[in-house]
């Protein structure tokens, strides 16, 4: 009897150890599988941090990305804004041009015939003016002629050359001048030093000072003036014009004004 309660009894012990080592197993491998689960849990959740980042990093990429494409366009909106005003100027010029091109044939047909009776009327001023430089100014018509007889030269290049020999002229009238040329005296041909004193008189000096003489609208020649009273003066006239010695008051002879002809 004895002994069959110690078998019992050992029965028993080996039994409650095998249950122990059986729960302590069990809850071992539990708490393996939890922290397995923690871990895969922990590595999602890392994972899915990551994804999160990402896509926060393409969001401002796109929003920076956006901001920036708005200055563009912002940018783009004014400078179109510029080119309309300036197509629209181009526009407004190019019918302003075609209406003057329009108009060039009726303005030439008008300027052709201005020119002419311009030169005209500065060959005809030539000749009744005070005959200085005569050969040079006469060349001068007869060159404006010959450019108004050209066809490879322009209407334009035509008036220039025509306002250019009328500036000449008035240039003549506000400036005193020295030169060589040759008159007639005493039935010979002389060489003498002109000077001009703007259009108000024109006289002459033989080299030397012999003679001296000036020219006389109303008889139309030259004529001899007195050395004692004129010969200095225009000596001192001709240094002047050369720019020999300062300028100076001179006595010289003036023809008396004459009531225009009306």
């Amino acid at each position: 009897m004895l002994n069959n309660r110690k078998i019992t009894c050992l029965i028993s012990s080996v039994f409650i150890y095998a249950v122990a080592g059986l729960s302590t197993q069990v809850f071992a491998a539990g708490i393996n599988e939890v922290m397995q689960e923690g871990e895969s849990r922990a590595d999602a959740n890392a994972t899915a941090q990551k994804q999160v980042d990402s896509v926060a990093d393409q969001t401002e990429k796109i929003v920076n990305d956006y901001r920036a494409v708005t200055k563009v366009v912002d940018g783009l909106k004014v400078y179109n804004a510029l080119l309309q005003t300036q197509i629209r100027n181009q526009e407004a010029e190019m019918n302003a041009l075609s209406e003057s091109i329009s108009n060039v044939a009726l303005i030439e047909r008008q300027i052709v015939p201005l020119m002419t009776r311009m030169v005209d009327a500065l060959e005809d001023f030539i000749s009744l003016d005070t005959p200085f430089l005569m050969k040079e100014r006469t060349e001068r018509i007869a060159r404006l002629r010959e450019t108004l007889e050209r066809s490879d030269v322009t209407a334009a290049e035509k008036f220039r050359h025509v306002i250019e020999g009328y500036q000449i002229e008035n240039d003549y009238g506000r400036t005193i001048e020295a030169y060589k040329g040759s008159t007639e005296i005493n039935g010979n041909q002389i060489e003498v030093d002109f000077l001009r004193i703007g259009r108000v008189a024109l006289l002459y000096q033989t080299v030397g000072g012999a003679t001296t003489g000036a020219w006389d609208a109303e008889a139309g020649a030259f004529v001899e003036l007195p050395p004692a009273t004129y010969q200095a003066q225009v000596a001192d006239g001709l240094k002047i014009a050369r720019k020999q010695v300062a300028p100076d008051l001179l006595v010289v002879p003036v023809p008396a004004p004459t009531r225009a002809v009306q």
